[in-house]
């Protein structure tokens, strides 16, 4: 982790894609004919609820419908997005929140009961979640438990191994970084990236209700003479921010000094959500005038924006600043490329490999006591360099951008990791 202010301009080679299917085609695949599996699993997936506006809500909501029409037997213990009692979506049964802070208090429960409804196919309790918070006692004594698990940590903190490590967890890492971690550690693992749907492309305009046509400059609220410097990450937490607000906001400001023409287009909460900071305050204290930026209505965020709105969103944007302290995958980055939109990220955990067309910024390491292991604190005069040259680049789309993305399509990424990841699952499940 070098402690220099210099940035790299990274162009990847492309990846191959196959076909995709339409999100709007999510019901078509639980009524499709299913073919027989002799690997089938009766599986229960602890994350985020699929209609959540969160990364993992989408891949939740992705996978488990392959899954199903792979014959495998899905339902979902809701951490988040649901309270009060089970409910359906699209055909799967949703499990309800625990009382414990991430859930883990009910998550054998809920897999013992989806489990009894048949005997005869062996059950897997798949987590797409931060292990680190599996405190429950109850989670030694299950028998076959697959994690999806992030790594955005260097090196891998001692919780996260520990859980990893044990006998009866099978690791997935989710980033070339988390696997070479994994490797690091001498834990066995698979390895299967998160993935986006075909909706995400070079996307103009969307359609209105009202029969006309919204474009994505229209959606964000700035003329086509602007220069747009967008941000998608969540708010929350600060000790200190994980999505390096204050960095990335102070970096912008310096910037815009010198480029009038520059604005910045927030995608988030702007008071934060779980101890977030105050986006306003920080705005006002590096000298951002109200002007300069505006934050998606909170409405439309709180519910979920239309990813065909997304893609518009990110086809008029000039740049994706993107620089955290840490990522697992960090979805956004990917997403905002499969629309031809450059990004900058940081040169730490897994943000360089998503790096298709882009820059990425250097920093210096900041110890996370909790995670007794590092992060990585973005340097502002880098990312300052970095929107200057992403300024100074041609404003049209980036192929080079698209193709790498294509490599993370949501078909191609299950018929590559998944389809041979469940077949090892299946046989661990029945030995």
């Amino acid at each position: 982790m070098a402690n220099s202010n210099r940035q790299r301009h990274t162009s990847r080679d492309a990846r191959s894609v196959g076909g995709a299917i339409s999100p709007s085609g999510r019901g078509a695949l639980l009524g499709s004919v299913r073919p027989a599996n002799p690997d089938r699993l009766r599986i229960l997936w602890y994350s985020n609820a699929p209609w959540a506006s969160t990364g993992y809500g989408q891949q939740t909501a992705q996978v488990i419908q392959r899954l199903a029409k792979e014959n495998h037997q899905i339902a979902i213990h809701a951490m988040y997005g649901l309270a009060g009692s089970a409910s359906t979506w699209n055909g799967f049964k949703v499990y309800p929140q625990g009382l414990a802070a991430y859930s883990d208090d009910v998550l054998v429960a809920h897999t013992t009961e989806w489990a009894s409804q048949d005997l005869s196919t062996p059950t897997l309790m798949m987590t797409l979640f931060d292990v680190w918070v599996l405190k429950s006692e109850s989670l030694k004594d299950w028998k076959n438990i697959a994690s999806w698990v992030p790594i955005d940590h260097q090196p891998t903190p001692p919780d996260v191994l520990q859980w990893c490590a044990r006998p009866n967890v099978k690791p997935i890492a989710m980033s070339k970084f988390g696997s070479r971690m994994l490797n690091v550690a001498g834990v066995e693992h698979l390895y299967v990236p998160h993935a986006i749907e075909p909706v995400f492309q070079p996307t103009e305009s969307v359609a209105l209700q009202s029969g006309g046509k919204m474009t994505g400059r229209e959606f964000m609220g700035w003329e086509e003479d602007r220069f747009v410097v967008s941000m998608v990450a969540t708010n929350k937490g600060n000790q200190p921010a994980r999505k390096a607000w204050a960095e990335n906001i102070l970096a912008f400001s310096i910037f815009a000094k010198d480029h009038p023409d520059a604005v910045l287009y927030l995608y988030t909460e702007p008071d934060g959500a779980m101890s977030g900071i105050s986006l306003p305050t920080l705005m006002d204290a590096v000298g951002i005038s109200a002007d300069k930026y505006k934050v998606v209505d909170q409405y439309a965020y709180r519910h979920g924006m239309p990813q065909n709105v997304m893609a518009a969103m990110y086809t008029a944007s000039d740049v994706l600043l993107a620089c955290s302290m840490g990522e697992g995958f960090g979805i956004p980055v990917i997403e905002a490329q499969a629309c031809g939109c450059r990004v900058i990220v940081s040169n730490f955990t897994a943000q360089p490999e998503l790096v298709g067309d882009g820059w990425t910024v250097e920093g210096q390491p900041w110890w996370d006591a909790a995670q007794k292991s590092w992060f990585f604190t973005p340097s502002v005069p880098d990312i300052v360099n970095a929107l200057k040259s992403a300024y100074n680049a041609p404003r049209s789309r980036s192929e080079d951008a698209i193709a790498h993305a294509q490599g993370y399509g949501a078909d191609a990424v299950f018929e590559q990791y998944w389809k041979p990841a469940m077949k090892e699952l299946s046989a661990w499940c029945r030995s």
